[in-house]
């Protein structure tokens, strides 16, 4: 599926790094991994190469001529996933296979220059993404513009998992074969508004509870970089400072599980206080960010009305405790009856979201 983008924002985003790649007798160009100017929760591993770790990380150059090679890999058996557009147009999903560090070449139609960006496809509880160097010719690395910056905090429907079935069939094979996170209803918005964007989403988590468990939440995972309640690394919240930060949870809080595990009904106190404090904690580390919260396309009749009822009251004691800050901006999706696998968002659904919420967003970043 061929998507169209914004081929003037492409070319906006062009920065030269002349001095980083390095040329051989033969004429071709590399890009290590240390040489690029990743964008998402990415971190540099022992060898200096890319860890493409949040949905949607992803990383940009300029090469000419017909083809390029990605060296990327992943330190684990199974698969992931890599995707990219070229001159500003989608291409497809790349299945990055452990266990082996073959290239992987990217094939053009004219000899360019041609601008590239590669995005990480999955979310975090996928695993990372490694990209050790990129060859080419006259291989030039990309740095986002300083434009406003969207952060998309969420579940599943966030990170767009269980979205794209056009290759894997849903019910067949592992969990993240059908993750599409450049298709994503957030990335779409921030593309139609020429803005950046981060995704911090994890499926089946919750603001109190989960689909089927009790935690790890959103507010007990959000501070560690690859959102894993167990995991060492810290994330450095001084990385970005975003604009907008749209925080969309309730879906799994108000699910019925998975009928295996016991499930209270579902708690309105719990949900609007554990909320208030993970939307007090966000502010704390984007004191200057406009607050966004989204409620659920999945959630239809009474609980629809009560999920609405709680963000209004979670805003309600937000700003009555900051005055002096910018209100928290609400909006509800209109319900949806999903097309992808077990019931979320496929990507046509993505793109429905994502124009039914880019006037709202466009609103708040002016």
């Amino acid at each position: 599926m061929r998507q169209p983008y914004f081929l003037p924002f492409v070319f906006l985003l062009i920065v030269s790094a002349c001095n980083s790649s390095k040329t051989d007798s033969a004429g071709s160009t590399t890009l290590d991994g240390s040489d690029l100017f990743p964008f998402g929760r990415v971190l540099p591993n022992e060898n200096n190469h890319i860890e493409l770790i949040s949905s949607a990380a992803h990383v940009g150059f300029t090469f000419t001529g017909t083809t390029c090679h990605v060296y990327a890999y992943i330190n684990a058996t199974g698969h992931n996933y890599l995707q990219y557009e070229l001159d500003g147009e989608y291409q497809k999903r790349i299945k990055v296979a452990g266990g082996k560090n073959q290239p992987i070449i990217i094939k053009a139609t004219t000899d360019g220059p041609h601008a590239m960006w590669l995005y990480k496809a999955t979310e975090a509880h996928t695993g990372p993404l490694f990209i050790e160097k990129i060859t080419g010719a006259n291989l030039k690395a990309l740095e986002r513009p300083q434009v406003p910056l969207i952060e998309f905090i969420g579940n599943s429907i966030t990170c767009g998992a269980a979205a794209d079935p056009s290759e894997v069939a849903c019910g067949i094979g592992e969990y993240h074969d059908q993750h599409n996170a450049y298709l994503a209803y957030g990335p779409r918005v921030a593309r139609a508004l020429n803005v950046n964007f981060l995704v911090s989403g994890v499926s089946g988590i919750g603001i109190y509870r989960n689909w089927n468990s009790d935690g790890p939440t959103m507010p007990q995972v959000f501070d560690k970089a690859d959102f894993n309640y167990e995991g060492k690394r810290l994330w450095d919240f001084q990385a970005y400072k975003p604009d907008v930060v749209s925080i969309a949870l309730g879906t799994n809080d108000f699910s019925n599980g998975d009928g295996k595990r016991p499930r209270l009904p579902f708690d309105s106190a719990v949900f609007v206080g554990n909320y208030i404090k993970f939307v007090t904690y966000v502010k704390s580390k984007y004191p200057k960010s406009q607050i966004a919260l989204l409620s659920s396309p999945m959630i239809n009749g009474a609980r629809r009305n009560t999920l609405q009822n709680c963000l209004i009251a979670v805003k309600q004691n937000i700003d009555d405790a900051n005055p002096a800050d910018k209100p928290v901006a609400v909006f509800f999706f209109k319900p949806m009856q999903a097309q992808g696998c077990t019931g979320h968002p496929d990507v046509q659904d993505h793109a429905v979201l994502a124009e039914e919420v880019a006037p709202f967003f466009k609103t708040l970043l002016q």
